[in-house]
């Protein structure tokens, strides 16, 4: 079995490799406008060392579960270095005072930058797919009842997990009658795994199985301690596809570990300092997108330049959100809005796949009404339905409403029941471990999607 430790710290090491050699390489070739007179430069390189293994790591450049050879991973590499590249100068020319070497020369850490762009990603899916080759024989072997089995393959199909997969009962053996060509018995599967025929991935287990024998557990026991990678099924959840799985939500859930937001008020704290900083800022340069958009939707149809709806907040305290208007005026139609939706206009259409309708929402963040990530802010009408329809539902109005969020950027638009109860579960991963690191991740992402224009 391949070592994801072993990975991670080779990935480390031939990024911090690959950028003292890039940074020499260009400034021996640049030597004229270069950052040394020929001599190998390496301590003035932490700071864009540390700034690079950062931006990957915010998009999951050293997980082992990364589809690295997507273009949606490719677009975010570059996006990560971009971010990297625009943080060194920042901190070079702005921050850090005379006397710093990389101050010698932008063109150096610009074109050090470029370089590493495709290096860094080449030997990523180089390892990716001897990763990915390996793994494809090893099997994730699910252990629950029949029904959590089928539920389990369900999901497993619906991520486009593309690993063997095998459902076992805990039982001893099957009946003739009761067989199911689906579902096999573990003491098989353990006797193939002793004897060296199977290869496991990792084995799942189901929390609230009761038909766990005390036998059974302690062979369990005995393969986690000997290696073999083990999960509690909510637990593959957040490692594997990173969100919470609805069935685990009870009254009690908010107790468990995690959920610093609630705990930690200077978290909470510090997010409203960055909103209010951030959605300033964001209000001033987007005043020049906005005089465009505003005068194009004016053009189109003469109707009102501005949308607002009521939407619900946290702790259920509604509130009016603001956004350009993408859509005509006319009255009824369905609640959500659907893929080719006749109501959307011309101008509408663009300013929806550019994200440039959202801008507006900055004055709702300044006011405190929303955060620049967190959940979707539902409308107040689909969140009564939701309340009365969706159990524990309302854990999502724990944090202030978001114009992006872990939601957003890894599930489509929701456009009924079933599409909610998707985003909930990534809307709680979020509330449950919420983080600065995580917040940077979904910028990054963020950007990701507005550039291939995902949003509808």
């Amino acid at each position: 079995m391949l070592n994801r430790k072993r990975i991670i710290l080779s990935l480390i090491t031939l990024d911090l490799l690959m950028l003292a050699l890039a940074f020499n390489t260009v400034g021996w070739l640049w030597l004229h406008h270069g950052i040394s007179d020929g001599e190998f430069v390496l301590t003035p390189l932490m700071l864009p060392a540390v700034l690079l293994i950062l931006s990957l790591y915010l998009i999951d450049g050293y997980k082992a579960q990364t589809e690295m050879m997507s273009l949606d991973y490719t677009s975010q590499h570059l996006i990560a270095l971009l971010a990297a590249l625009l943080a060194t100068l920042v901190a070079t020319f702005v921050i850090i005072p005379s006397g710093y070497t990389l101050q010698q020369s932008r063109s150096v850490t610009i074109l050090s930058f470029v370089l590493l762009m495709p290096v860094t990603l080449s030997y990523r899916r180089s390892i990716w797919s001897k990763l990915h080759n390996a793994r494809r024989s090893r099997s994730l072997v699910f252990l629950g009842d029949r029904e959590s089995c089928f539920e389990f393959k369900a999901e497993c199909e619906k991520q486009g997990l593309r690993q063997p997969l095998i459902l076992c009962s805990p039982q001893t053996s099957a009946a003739p009658h009761s067989a199911d060509p689906g579902l096999r018995v573990f003491p098989e599967v353990l006797d193939q795994l002793k004897t060296g025929q199977l290869e496991i991935e990792a084995l799942i287990l189901r929390e609230s199985n009761r038909e766990f024998t005390d036998e059974l557990s302690q062979t369990l026991i005995t393969l986690y301690f000997s290696g073999v990678p083990t999960y509690t099924l909510e637990l593959f959840h957040q490692t594997y596809w990173r969100k919470i799985p609805l069935y685990r939500l009870n009254q009690t859930w908010l107790f468990q570990e995690g959920f610093q937001i609630a705990r930690e008020p200077v978290f909470e704290r510090l997010k409203r300092i960055s909103d209010i900083v951030l959605s300033s800022l964001g209000i001033l340069l987007g005043l020049l997108v906005i005089a465009p958009a505003a005068l194009a939707i004016k053009l189109e149809d003469g109707g009102p330049i501005l949308f607002k709806q009521n939407r619900v907040g946290r702790n259920r305290i509604p509130f009016s959100l603001f956004k350009l208007r993408t859509m005509r005026t006319t009255e009824g139609g369905d609640l959500y809005t659907q893929k080719n939706d006749r109501r959307i206009t011309r101008v509408g259409g663009f300013l929806r796949t550019s994200r440039i309708d959202e801008i507006p929402q900055l004055l709702n963040v300044l006011r405190g009404e929303m955060s620049l990530i967190g959940p979707r802010a539902e409308w107040d009408k689909l969140v009564a339905d939701y309340e009365a329809k969706i159990p524990c539902y309302h854990f999502r109005h724990l944090v202030k409403p978001g114009i992006t969020g872990w939601a957003q950027i890894n599930y489509p638009y929701g456009a009924n029941l079933e599409d909610t109860l998707s985003k909930l579960e990534y809307d709680l991963y979020y509330i449950r471990h919420f983080s600065f690191i995580l917040d940077a991740s979904i910028v990054l992402k963020t950007i990701h999607v507005m550039l291939f224009g995902k949003g509808r």
